[in-house]
């Protein structure tokens, strides 16, 4: 259930990066590009800020959090970058 939360955090996330982007920004397709990358490095320290607290925190081994943690920053990235893809080629 904690995995699915912080996935659905990372999409949030996402929403809420793309709003204040083209707020700052506009409309622009190379807005949209530097938020979603804004958006990835973000997440990426946001896992392993998670995979760390797994570790220490809760008493889960890097062995069972490596998988865990993958899955929580793959889904919100693929789909960040479909976003991408979907703006850059339209």
């Amino acid at each position: 259930m904690h995995t699915l939360k912080v996935i659905f955090g990372g999409i949030l996330l996402l929403g809420v990066c793309l709003l204040v982007g083209r707020w700052i920004g506009g409309a622009a397709t190379t807005v949209d590009a530097t938020t979603i990358k804004y958006f990835l490095a973000l997440w990426l320290v946001a896992t392993l800020v998670n995979i760390w607290v797994g570790v220490s925190k809760a008493g889960y081994s890097i062995k069972d959090e490596a998988p865990i943690a993958l899955l929580v920053f793959a889904v919100p990235a693929i789909v960040a970058i479909v976003i991408w893809w979907r703006c850059s080629a339209g």
